[in-house]
């Protein structure tokens, strides 16, 4: 009689502070309900990521501030809703971040002994970069997903997989507004204004 082991894991690691500043650095501004992403269809692309034969958990990793939990609720509760697991922590100093956090998270999973692969949603090389490659040493995938505008640590490393997230089928309602000086059609394109003229009239805070 042989004993089987645990099922593969394909995991999701959702960092929410930088993925909501990487976004609103995008559009100039804080995003609206038209460019948040739909994190249902990102579960449906992990489903179809894992397969039917592998567990496939998604996991959103975010602080609150203090003040902040009225508005933060309801977002974490349609997370939830969806079969997201959510790791919230109070933002009570500079150096209460939650990158530790999501790396402890990882390497959990990965001391069972069935990571097929990590998926990872961040720009932040320096959190990331060195223990994701270390995770390819042994036989883990890894795959980073976010915006290609700011995440040169996945597309810069040569054994690291990356997905720019509006790529994924459904995430946002609306294409993004991403024209840069970078991406330039040979035809040129206008750069809409971050903020509105009148606000030159308001008082600097």
């Amino acid at each position: 009689m042989t004993t089987s082991g645990p099922a593969p894991r394909v995991l999701l690691v959702w960092d929410a502070p930088n993925m909501d500043m990487s976004l609103g650095s995008l559009l100039g501004a804080r995003p609206t309900a038209t460019f948040r992403p739909r994190f249902d269809a990102v579960g449906r692309w992990l489903l179809d990521l894992a397969g039917p034969d592998a567990i496939a958990e998604a996991t959103v990793f975010t602080n609150v501030v203090p003040g902040s939990t009225e508005v933060v609720r309801p977002w974490v509760e349609a997370l939830r809703n969806v079969g997201f697991g959510v790791f919230a922590k109070p933002k009570v100093t500079e150096d209460s971040d939650v990158d530790d956090d999501m790396l402890r998270h990882i390497e959990l999973r990965a001391a069972e002994g069935a990571l097929q692969h990590v998926v990872v949603a961040s720009g932040d090389g320096r959190a990331f970069r060195e223990p994701l490659e270390k995770l390819v040493e042994h036989n883990t995938a890894v795959t980073v997903i976010g915006f290609r505008e700011y995440a040169n640590f996945a597309l810069n490393s040569e054994v690291i997989d990356f997905l720019d997230l509006e790529d994924i089928e459904g995430v946002f309602r609306e294409p993004l507004p991403r024209m840069t000086l970078d991406t330039l059609p040979d035809e040129g394109a206008w750069l809409p204004p971050f903020r509105s003229l009148r606000s030159l009239l308001e008082p600097r805070r």
